[in-house]
């Protein structure tokens, strides 16, 4: 496979003479851990279904890497092919990844919650050499999946499948077999290990927006923010980070996978997000940090007042993908003792936007936090002209952990000459330089030539005790353009109508053409697998009446 990273090459020099770009692997990090921290835990994981836990130490951790790494050659893996993997937060994942970057392999994330329609394209698209499944997860036969797929799939060579006792077993061909003892494995583990700026993780986009597009990243692209990241969250080696929510995504897999061994530090994962069973980690591995979206802040807040387990090693939740409402943050403030961290960002250039950990909380609610270093943002006009403090307008991104680019796409990049990126969010700065962000461009409702404030009422909503979630979308009407419909999912046990919608907006003086003109009850929101509302989804069943 050839990679057409373009966007790689043209920053090189900029990046190295900043000294944004660290210019090392993971294979140096892990190294080093191993060389630090031989007998130190790097992994603790844990299986809800059973409770089952394995643990690694990283010299543990690195050798198993090396006998899968050769495995994997013995597959006919070899430099810049493609390993994709749909797996849950198992240890496999974690040493699938590490095992790949050994021999110059490019992994290729998949979520669990995938099915033919999705994979069938990702597969192809991306050129996959093996898959990696499990036999069955939540009562889905993956590996049936997989071989039905197979046929159409000319590049697909191999299905290696988890928790199976066939042939085609993981023990079987990576992990049982000492494959670091054969004569020419110290050859097969130095001799294709990928450097600083090649590929070496394809990660598709999560799919708010529509159809999938691959994004490229190298170890410089993702370490660079990895860095800013820790430093602004003050993590060290001492932190140990939990991870819930799914390493198929860039945030396990970045903030879960990677930024540990970047630290030194312990990575605590669980496979199905069970509040009762993250209470149970958090308290018994001593987790210090973690990162989700807002549902997993809400399910956590709960159950630890619930159950009355506090978790007072847990020091700070980073919360992204969606909007944190005020009430939760106030909430999980008091039943935590947790500090709670609002922050933006993409698939394509990591977390670029949060607050700083002494600022107040009201700003974790209110704001996305600002810019962090080796990135800037600008809020400008369709024409592309930066607009005063407190207007709203498209958010572009330039940072030194921009991807390379969608793979075999590169008309698709949507970055500038002068290497801004175009988010496809709406935003406004303040004059502190904090962002909001408002919407994705196309979330933005214009009635009648008037442009309304989509996020605002959102916000609004979310304070109603009834609410458990809510997205406004847009639906045609001959006259207006566009109207607003308010889509609500409630909390157990309650209701909610129109005219409480109208009489609780009208209480809180909004302008009465902002009031959404119609409401639909849902029993739950289409989604992505980390929280992010579909909003797409929601506006095409609208479109169809489906709703």
């Amino acid at each position: 496979m050839d990679f057409d990273a373009v966007l790689l090459p043209a920053r090189r020099a900029a990046c190295i003479a900043a000294s944004t770009w660290p210019d090392r692997t993971i294979n140096d990090e892990l190294d080093a851990c191993v060389a630090d921290f031989p007998e130190k835990v790097a992994l603790t994981a844990m299986r809800a279904e059973d409770g089952a836990t394995r643990r690694f130490t990283y010299r543990e951790l690195a050798a198993l890497a090396d006998r899968v790494a050769v495995g994997l050659a013995r597959l006919g893996v070899g430099r810049n092919d493609v390993v994709a993997m749909q797996l849950p937060n198992w240890w496999q994942f974690t040493v699938l990844y590490l095992a790949c970057t050994r021999i110059g392999a490019v992994v290729n994330p998949l979520m669990p919650i995938f099915r033919e329609r999705e994979l069938s394209f990702m597969l192809g698209h991306g050129e996959a050499k093996v898959l990696v499944v499990p036999k069955t997860f939540r009562g889905f036969d993956h590996e049936a999946m997989a071989r039905a797929l197979q046929p159409s799939l000319p590049a697909l060579k191999r299905i290696v499948v988890i928790d199976s006792d066939g042939p085609d077993s993981f023990d079987a061909l990576l992990a049982a077999p000492a494959w670091e003892n054969e004569p020419d494995a110290a050859d097969i583990l130095t001799r294709s290990r990928p450097g600083p700026d090649d590929i070496t993780l394809l990660m598709y986009t999560s799919g708010t927006t529509g159809e999938p597009k691959g994004a490229m990243h190298s170890a410089n692209t993702v370490m660079a923010n990895l860095v800013e990241y820790a430093r602004k969250l003050r993590l060290g080696h001492d932190d140990v980070v939990l991870m819930a929510s799914p390493m198929a995504h860039q945030t396990g897999a970045a903030y879960g996978m990677m930024l540990p061994i970047l630290l030194r530090a312990r990575s605590v994962i669980l496979d199905k997000w069970e509040p009762a069973k993250a209470v149970e980690l958090i308290r018994a591995e001593g987790a210090t940090f973690t990162m989700a979206s807002t549902p997993f802040l809400t399910d956590l807040t709960k159950t630890v007042q619930e159950l009355a387990l506090p978790v007072p090693t847990l020091r700070s939740f980073l919360c992204s993908g969606a909007p944190i409402p005020p009430p939760l943050v106030e909430q999980a403030r008091k039943v935590l003792g947790t500090k709670i961290v609002s922050a933006w960002g993409m698939t394509e250039i990591g977390v670029i936007t949060m607050i700083d950990l002494d600022d107040d909380d009201e700003r974790a609610y209110s704001t996305d936090g600002k810019v962090i270093p080796g990135a800037e943002v600008r809020i400008v006009d369709e024409d592309g002209v930066e607009l005063p403090r407190g207007s709203v307008g498209r958010l572009v991104v330039r940072t030194c952990s921009a991807f390379g680019g969608y793979l075999k796409r590169p008309q698709w990049n949507n970055v500038d000459a002068e290497g801004w990126l175009d988010s496809g969010d709406v935003a406004k700065m303040d004059e502190r330089g904090y962002i909001r962000i408002s919407g994705r461009n196309k979330d933005v409702i214009i009635r009648g030539g008037e442009n309304i404030p989509v996020f605002e009422i959102e916000s609004l909503l979310y304070r109603h005790p009834a609410i458990d979630q809510v997205a406004i979308v847009a639906y045609a009407d001959e006259r207006l353009g566009e109207r607003c419909c308010a889509v609500v999912v409630p909390k157990p046990g309650q209701t909610f109508d129109f005219a409480s919608m109208v009489a609780f907006l009208k209480v809180q003086k909004v302008t009465l053409q902002y009031i959404p003109e119609r409401l639909i009850v849902r029993d739950a929101m289409p989604s992505t697998a980390t929280g992010k509302i579909q909003k797409f989804k929601l506006r095409e069943l609208l479109r169809d009446e489906l709703l």
